[in-house]
Order: structure tokens, then C-alpha cells, then sequence
């Protein structure tokens, strides 16, 4: 068993790699197909691949970067590509149709030095009965048995062993079945190699310093474009473009305006072709120095440049180049005559070339380059022209006519230049004939006939491009049919009623109609009429119109007929009671409808409601249809509903006729939901509201209530109004008491003698405006802290404050007169506040009052509370401290406090250790204490006595050292004493006490 062939496509777009993998059967896995795939050119015939374009000059150059020339590939080497028609192809296997291009040759750059030894020319079509292919080169049909080189698989076209002497041009593939042939587009095999630079040694080339130069490349031949750079002494060391040298990848010259001392050296041509890759190096180029001085300064002298006239493809990238030889270097700028340069332009190389990408119709103009130096300047200008490929506008279509009918086939393609058209018939050119003729895209055949079937192609094209065309023409020949549906009729109207008979056999020629009632001959008159497209008309049809009529229809090619029955009954009569009924919610009711008909006729009876049919099984058993008798029809309506309202229909339906009358049914029920409602003005305490009416359902309006909702609330509650009573002809009222600045959402429910209706949709939510707070806070209470603190603590209604921002505290002392008042603010809802600053043992009078944006409110009842007395002014005297091991015991003279000052409560010992912030404090009501010394270091110690008023000054600070490690034993003491009352520290040796052994 073979395997499959592999199918591998790489494709390169806009520099990015990608792989499809595929398989084919029957095919060796060792074929592979390589795509390089440029970036598509928006105005391609066939949205993908143009020609690349080149022109030249001897010392000017053009580079534009253009897609591949039609086709949606292009392909650098390409041994095997096949294409797999997709489902959408398919058509139905019955109907036969001419061939269709699925897949169209790809223009092929073959590398003369590939692994692979065999290419594919790709082409595929979808027709019925199945295409066989050929093959065209330049023109010529390819004979298969010619060359062994050759082979063809399905409709690829493979090469062995490719020759660029044998194979290079362009190849057309031609598809055919019994229906004719197309041709498919040209393809280019083109082969990509490189050639050689010739051995022969270069000479030399010796210039002044400070004079230009160029070094010529000479490229050897190759195919298609390269690349070109230089390499100075030895490889890798290239040549760097600045604003003094300049490599043309046109000629591939290198240009340097000024030479220097630094330039002397050799030069070598490096070229690179794009496909292989593949790259050669020519033989050295010496540059030197002349030793006869120094080259002066001169003016720019322009040796590169674009030429006069630059073609480029729309959507592709132009290249101008431009650079001059001078001393100073010149600088080189651009300008476009009678415009702008693009803004999306760009210049490269030290302003030498100038790139234009996506170029564009209105890109085209005259273009200037400017070489300028302290001496002198130089310009050229060139044209640069921009083309664009075919491109269809109306294509063709494929066209079935009959017989001696007329043809008119029209195709139009724009392009620049303007494209021309030519005419195929079956891959061949359409010759002027007597009913030929071909006029600007245009194709008239007269009177066609058999012969004139086939396969068309229009072929629209400029010099840059061709785009194909295809369709069929089939020319209709054959005796009338009549379909199956129409062969045999019966048709049962009723008196006074238009009758159509319709007979349209099928035909090539179109067949001329006949008819007949019996055996004689219809006459027309102003009740019976034949139509135009053969039909049969009777108008207000009578008892004498029934019986069989024939209709035949006849062509060159034969004739056929069809056979219609005509019945007349007496016309089917209608009565629905009754007519018009109302009803309230809830209640229920029957509707008669009663058909008089032809007794030899069957009637169907069929309701509906507001023009739609009823459905009894999803209606909720509201509905019942009632059939009690043969020839009329009961509508029972249970526990009727609002939405039950409106006209009901009776339909009575006959093999020969229709009628159908209406019934109104009116139902009172509660109201609909009023309009939306609208807040049009808002006070701290009111909103004016306005809603559009609700529906009444049949009952009038007796009220409108009014309701809102609140964060406060629970739910929505019904609010006073003015006017107290809404009455149902009203449309707005003011909403009143409420809160001030609270957000408000409102609603309406209307009221009929039925019921309340559901409310309406709420309305935006509103906030009231905010409120001269209107109570005073309440349980104000004053209560003294310390010698200058007091606390003031209140309460207060949060819906009597409006939006309250705060409150202010007034305070005065018990013999300063009320004006004399300070005040101090707090903001939000703050309920307490300490007031500072006061002084000691003095009496304070306080009210509270809230304050927001709209003022202040009511002041509190005045509250007062003395602030305690100073704390003791003496501080402790005498320290005394007597240290044991890690234990200090410490004691002091009791402090006696003054007429104005706070009784002692105790003291406070505060110790930390030295380098350290934070004290530690020990409060006794003792004048002793004990205080640890747990680490070893130095200890700084002060004791203040404490009060209802705060603490006392501070006693001298003492600093004690503590000895870790037992260097003093608890068997050992000293006692220290501090007196305050000198300067100076006495210490005492009170004890020493041998230490106890253990």
C-alpha cells in the first residue's frame, strides 16, 4: 500500500512563518511543496499577487517592492502543490453544467540549484460531467508524449527535471467537458539563479582626497532581483551607508562623495539573490590616494538618481533614489511639485532615498531631489505614475436562453490604464460574425441557436495585467411539458367569483397556448380573457362556466395539454352574534357564529382575536370552541381578563369559498397604570407631581392616589396631597409634609367603580431641599475632666435637622455677659465633644445648637460645670533609695498642696532606662515604692504627685546604675539620699553587711 503524499506549505507573510500540513493519497510523502507567499496588493485582480515592476537608468535606480503578478501565490519554488476542492463546490449530481475554475496556476520562481527535482503547475474545476485538462506554453499546446520530463495528475501539470532553456515562459491550463471549454490565466515559470563575477583581476582606482568616486559592482547574471553590499579589506567588514557613501540597489554601485584617507583600502561586491539566498563576492577593487595634492572644493554632482518616468502598482512600496558626489558632502533634500510629500512617507540612507509605502492614485506627481553643498546645488525630477490592475465591477453570469432568442452579455473592469476586452469561445478567440457582436466589454449574439452553446470568456486587460471571466451559455430546445401538479385539475368556486386557470408548459421554443371548453374553441369576451402568460381568466363566474376546459401548448418540437374541471356553488353566508357586547372583569360569555352553505360543500370554522389566531390549548382555558351542530360554531369566553378585549373574528372556510365577520367585545375592568410620573418642583417639604392619565378599561377614573418611598420608610406609603382628593380628572398635586433633604422615589395608582389599577413605573428619585434646623438638641450635659477639659454631650432628632452639618457649642465663663460667648463647631453627627484650653477651678455656662447650609437652629437650654482645681504645685522632696541586688527601694517627704490647688490622690514613679523614650510608670498612694531594675545599665527615675486636676511638677531626676550578674548582692545596700533643697548630692554609706555564703 503507497503512502499518501505529503502536503507542506510554508508561508511567509510580512515576515511571519507559518506550516500547513496535509495529505494526498496515492502521492510519495517525500515531495513537499514550499510557498513564500509576498503581502497582497489591495487592488489585485484576485485580491493577492501582482508583477513586480522594474525600471532603470544608468546611474538612476527604481525599486518597487510589488507583490507577484496574479494568482493567489506566488511561488518561489513549488514542486507540489494540490488543492482540495471544498464542500462548498458540491452541487446537486443531477444537474449537468460546464467547467468552473476552483484553483488557477501560480506564477513559479524555480531555483536552478533546488534538492527538489520536480515542480507543479496547480489547476483545478468543478463541473458535470467531470473535466479533463490541457496544458498551453506560450501559447502552444503541450504534447504530453512529447517529453518524459512531463506528467499530469488530475489537472496539476508536473515537470520533471525542470530546464530554465526548455521550461521558462508562461503556461494557461485548459479545462473541458461536453458543455465546452475555459482557459485559466497565465502563469510565469521563471527559474532563480546566480551566476558568478567574471575572475579577472580589477584595477585599481586612484583618486585625489576630498574627490568622489564610484566603485562599479558588475553583477553577474542572475534571476530575479538581488541584493547588494560591500565589504571593505576582508569579510565580515562591511561598508556603512552614511551621508558620504551610498550603495544603489539599483546598479549596486558604490558611491562616495568625498574621499578620506580612512576609505583607502579594498573593495568587494557582495550580491545576494532574494529566492536562493544564495550570495558571491567579486574579485577586489583597490582604492588609493594620488600624491598630487588635495582635491578643492566643488559643487554636488547628482550620479544617482530615479528615472524620468517611475511606474509603480497601487498598494505597493516605491524606492527613488538620489545622491551626489561633492566637497563639502552634500545634504540631500525632497519636495514634490505642486504638492506634498505623503505624510506616511519616509527617508532612508541619510536622506538618499525616499520610500513611499502603500502608494496610492493620488501619490502620483512630479517629484524633486536636491544635492546642496557650500559651493553649489544640483536637482532632478522625475514623474512618478501609478497603475492599477483590472478589477471586475460586473462579471458574468451563466444564462440559459431559448432558441432564436437574443443575447446581450456585458462585463466591466476598471483599471489604469483603462483595460480592454476580448471575447473567448471554448479557450478560443470569438470571431465577428453577421449575429456577432463585440463593443467595449460588450457581447450581442442575435437569434441564437444550438451552435451558439458553450463555454465564454471575458478577458478584460491592460499592460500590467489580465483577469478572466467565465460563464455558460445554453441554448433550449424541446417539446412542452407540463409539470406533474399541473396535469389534472378540479377547481369548486362559488357564483359571482374570478376564476384563474393557470397553464404554463415548459418549452424551448416558448410554446404557443390554446384552450378549449369541450370540444370548441374558448372565445374571449369581457368575462374570459387569455392572459399573457396564457392563464385563463372568467370573471363573476355563473352555473354556465362549469365543465372540463383544456389547455394545450405546441412548439416546433411537439405539444401537450392539460385538463381543468370547473364546479359552481351558491356563494357561503355568514352570521357571528353578537355584534358588540361589554363585560366586566371576571364574567363570561358566548359568541354564535353560523354559516348558510352549499349542502354539497363541508365547512371549517376558525376564530380569532385582534386578527390572531386563537389557540384554545394555551389560552388558560379561558377559551372553548363549541361544536354543536354542523353549520355553526360556539366561542365560550370563561372568567374574561382585560387583556380578552377587543374584535373576535369568525372565519368560515369551504372547498369553494371564504367569509368572515367581527364581533366587538368591550371589558370594564380596574385601570391600567398611570403615565409617568414627572417631579417638576421641590421644596424642603413638597414636591408638585404631573403624570399622563391611566387607561379607564371601560370605567372612569374616580381618584388618584399618591404614594412615595424613603430610606425612612417601610415601602411605599400614601402622602398628604393638596388637593386632598385627587379626583380622575386631574393630572398633577403637590406631595406635602415631607422630610427635608431625604430622597424621595413617588408613585400614582388610579381608581375606578371596578377596582384599583396597578401603579405606575416610579418616578426619578428626588431629594427634598434641606431645612432652619427646627429643634434644639436635648439632655445637654456638662461634665468637668481635668483643670482645663470639659465634656459637652447632647442629643438630638435627626428628621427635625434637616441635612444638619454639624453643631455649635457657645461657652462663657459664670461672670462674662452672653456676648461675650466663644464658640467652638464640630461636623456631621457628633454627640459629644471635650472642650480645651479652660481655666482651672472656674465655672463654664454652655448651650448646643444644629447648623447646615440653611442656618441654625434653636439653641439648647444653657447647662454649666467648673473645671477642677490645679494639681499640687510642690513637687516631692527628699528621695531617698536604698538599692538591692535588682530591686530599688525608693521613698520621699509627703506633698502638702496649696488653698487652690487639688488634694493628692497618690503619686506616680516614672523610670526608664538611659538611650530609652518611653517611661514606665508605678502609682501608689504611699510616699514609697519599690521599683525593678531587671537589666543591667542606668536608670533615671522622677516621681510627681497626681491629682483630680492632673499631675504635679516633677521631682529632681535621679539616675541609679544596675548591675546584672550579682556584682551586688542582695546581702549588700547602700542608701543614697537627694535633697532638693541644695544643689548638691550627698551619699552616705549607711551599711556594709559581709556577704552570706551559701
Amino acid at each position: 500500500m503507497t503512502s499518501p503524499w505529503k502536503l507542506i506549505l510554508f508561508l511567509s507573510v510580512t515576515g511571519c512563518l507559518s506550516e500547513y500540513s496535509g495529505t494526498h493519497p496515492g502521492l510519495p510523502t517525500s515531495y513537499a511543496t514550499l510557498l513564500r507567499i509576498k503581502k497582497s496588493s489591495s487592488s489585485s485582480p484576485y485580491g493577492s499577487k501582482t508583477r513586480p515592476q522594474y525600471s532603470s537608468s544608468p546611474l538612476g535606480t527604481l525599486s518597487v517592492s510589488s507583490p507577484s503578478w496574479r494568482g493567489a501565490a506566488q511561488h518561489y519554488y513549488s514542486p507540489i502543490n494540490l488543492y482540495h476542492s471544498s464542500d462548498a463546490f458540491k452541487q446537486d449530481e443531477s444537474v449537468e453544467y460546464g467547467p468552473v475554475f476552483v484553483q488557477e496556476p501560480d506564477d513559479i520562481i524555480f531555483p536552478t540549484d533546488s534538492d527538489e527535482k520536480k515542480l507543479a503547475l496547480n489547476c483545478e474545476a468543478r463541473g458535470n460531467p467531470v473535466p479533463n485538462y490541457r496544458w498551453l506554453q506560450n501559447g502552444t499546446e503541450i504534447d504530453l508524449e512529447s517529453d518524459y520530463r512531463y506528467s499530469l495528475i488530475d489537472g496539476a501539470f508536473i515537470i520533471s527535471n525542470p530546464s530554465e532553456t526548455k521550461d521558462s515562459g508562461h503556461y494557461q491550463c485548459l479545462a473541458a467537458n461536453t458543455f465546452g471549454s475555459i482557459v485559466s490565466r497565465k502563469a510565469v515559470l521563471q527559474f532563480a539563479y546566480l551566476g558568478n563575477f567574471s575572475g579577472r583581476t580589477r584595477n585599481a582606482v586612484s583618486v585625489r582626497e576630498g574627490q568622489g568616486v564610484v566603485l562599479m559592482c558588475s553583477p553577474p547574471p542572475h534571476s530575479p532581483e538581488i541584493v547588494y553590499s560591500w565589504v571593505f579589506n576582508e569579510f565580515p567588514s562591511f561598508v556603512a551607508e552614511d551621508s558620504r557613501r551610498f550603495i544603489s540597489q539599483e546598479t549596486g554601485n558604490l558611491y562616495i562623495s568625498k574621499v578620506q584617507t580612512s576609505d583607502v583600502g579594498s573593495y568587494i561586491c557582495l550580491v545576494k539573490n532574494t529566492v536562493t539566498n544564495a550570495r558571491v563576492l567579486s574579485p577586489p577593487t583597490p582604492l588609493t590616494l594620488r600624491n598630487d595634492g588635495v582635491m578643492g572644493e566643488y559643487e554636488p554632482k547628482i550620479e544617482v538618481h530615479f528615472p524620468f518616468t517611475v511606474t509603480a502598482a497601487k498598494g505597493t512600496t516605491v524606492k527613488m533614489e538620489c545622491f551626489a558626489l561633492g566637497n563639502p558632502v552634500p545634504s540631500i533634500t525632497w519636495m514634490k511639485v505642486n504638492g506634498y510629500i505623503p505624510g506616511k512617507a519616509r527617508l532612508r540612507k541619510s536622506q538618499a532615498v525616499l520610500e513611499i509605502p502603500n502608494v496610492q492614485l493620488d501619490d502620483a506627481g512630479i517629484y524633486e531631489c536636491r544635492a546642496e553643498n557650500s559651493r553649489g546645488k544640483n536637482s532632478f525630477r522625475g514623474q512618478l505614475q501609478v497603475y492599477t490592475y483590472p478589477h471586475w465591477v460586473a462579471k458574468l453570469n451563466d444564462t440559459q436562453l431559448d432558441s432564436g432568442s437574443p443575447l446581450r452579455w456585458e462585463c466591466k473592469a476598471t483599471g489604469k490604464p483603462r483595460p480592454t476586452y476580448r471575447w473567448l469561445k471554448n479557450g478560443v478567440p470569438l470571431l465577428l460574425q453577421s449575429r456577432v457582436e463585440m463593443v467595449n466589454g460588450v457581447l450581442m449574439i442575435h437569434n441564437v441557436n444550438q451552435s451558439d452553446a458553450g463555454m465564454y470568456q471575458c478577458l478584460a486587460e491592460n499592460k500590467y495585467g489580465a483577469i478572466y471571466g467565465s460563464a455558460e451559455l445554453k441554448i433550449l430546445a424541446s417539446a412542452p411539458t407540463f409539470t406533474l401538479n399541473q396535469l389534472k385539475k378540479t377547481i369548486i368556486i362559488t357564483k359571482g367569483q374570478e376564476v384563474i386557470i393557470e397553464c404554463k408548459p415548459q418549452g424551448s421554443p416558448k410554446p404557443t397556448i390554446t384552450w378549449k371548453k369541450g370540444d370548441k374553441a374558448v372565445r374571449e369576451n369581457k368575462r374570459i380573457a387569455i392572459l399573457p402568460d396564457g392563464s385563463l381568466r372568467i370573471l363573476n363566474a355563473s352555473k354556465t362556466d362549469e365543465g372540463k376546459y383544456v389547455c394545450q401548448g405546441e412548439n416546433v418540437f411537439g405539444s401537450a395539454e392539460i385538463i381543468a374541471s370547473v364546479s359552481v356553488k351558491e356563494p357561503t353566508r355568514i352570521e357571528l352574534t353578537p355584534k358588540r357586547t361589554e363585560l366586566t372583569v371576571g364574567e363570561s360569555v358566548v359568541l354564535n357564529c353560523k354559516a348558510i352553505h352549499d349542502a354539497s360543500l363541508d365547512v371549517t370554522f376558525y376564530w380569532t382575536l385582534k386578527g390572531q389566531p386563537i389557540d384554545f390549548e394555551k389560552e388558560g382555558g379561558h377559551f372553548e370552541n363549541i361544536r354543536a351542530q354542523a353549520s355553526s360554531a360556539d366561542l365560550m369566553i370563561r372568567n374574561i381578563l382585560l387583556m380578552h378585549a377587543g374584535r373576535y373574528g369568525c372565519r368560515v372556510q369551504t372547498t369553494a369559498d371564504s367569509v368572515s365577520d367581527e364581533a366587538e367585545l368591550l371589558v370594564r375592568g380596574p385601570p391600567g397604570p398611570p403615565g409617568i410620573v414627572i417631579v417638576e418642583e421641590i421644596t424642603e417639604s413638597t414636591a408638585t407631581l404631573s403624570w399622563s392619565p391611566a387607561t379607564d378599561n371601560h370605567s372612569p377614573i374616580s381618584s388618584y392616589n399618591l404614594q412615595a418611598r424613603s430610606p425612612f420608610s417601610l415601602g411605599w406609603q400614601t402622602v398628604k396631597t393638596v388637593p386632598e382628593i385627587i379626583t380622575g380628572d386631574m393630572e398633577s398635586a403637590m406631595a406635602v409634609d415631607l422630610n427635608p433633604w431625604v430622597e424621595y422615589e413617588f408613585r400614582v395608582v388610579a381608581t375606578n367603580p371596578i377596582g384599583t389599577g396597578d401603579p405606575s413605573t416610579p418616578s426619578r428619585m428626588i431629594r427634598t431641599n434641606e431645612a432652619e434646623p427646627t429643634a434644639a438638641p436635648t439632655d445637654v450635659k456638662a461634665t468637668s475632666v481635668s483643670v482645663s477639659e470639659i465634656l459637652v454631650a447632647w442629643k438630638h432628632i435627626k428628621e427635625s435637622l434637616g441635612r444638619p452639618q454639624g453643631f455649635e457649642i457657645g461657652y462663657r465663663k459664670d461672670m462674662e455677659q452672653e456676648d461675650a460667648a466663644e464658640t467652638i463647631k464640630t461636623r456631621g453627627n457628633e454627640s459629644s465633644v471635650i472642650l480645651t484650653g479652660l481655666e482651672g477651678n472656674t465655672l463654664y455656662h454652655f448651650t448646643v445648637r444644629a447648623y447646615n447650609g440653611a442656618g441654625y437652629g434653636p439653641p439648647s437650654s444653657e447647662v454649666s460645670a467648673t473645671t477642677k482645681k490645679s494639681p499640687p504645685s510642690q513637687a516631692p522632696n527628699n528621695l531617698r533609695w536604698e538599692q538591692q541586688g535588682s530591686q530599688l527601694s525608693l521613698d520621699w517627704e509627703p506633698v502638702r498642696p496649696l488653698a487652690n490647688e487639688s488634694e493628692v490622690m497618690g503619686y506616680k514613679v516614672f523610670y526608664r532606662q538611659e538611650g530609652h523614650s518611653n517611661s514606665q510608670i508605678i502609682e501608689t498612694q504611699k510616699p514609697q515604692a519599690v521599683v525593678p531594675l531587671p537589666d543591667a545599665g542606668v536608670y533615671i527615675i522622677e516621681v510627681r504627685a497626681y491629682s483630680e486636676g492632673g499631675d504635679g511638677t516633677a521631682s529632681s531626676q535621679i539616675r541609679v546604675s544596675s548591675y546584672s550578674g550579682g556584682k551586688i548582692t542582695s546581702a549588700q545596700s547602700t542608701l543614697h539620699t537627694l535633697s532638693t533643697s541644695s544643689s548638691s548630692v550627698t551619699l552616705l554609706l549607711a551599711l556594709m553587711i559581709p556577704s552570706t555564703s551559701w
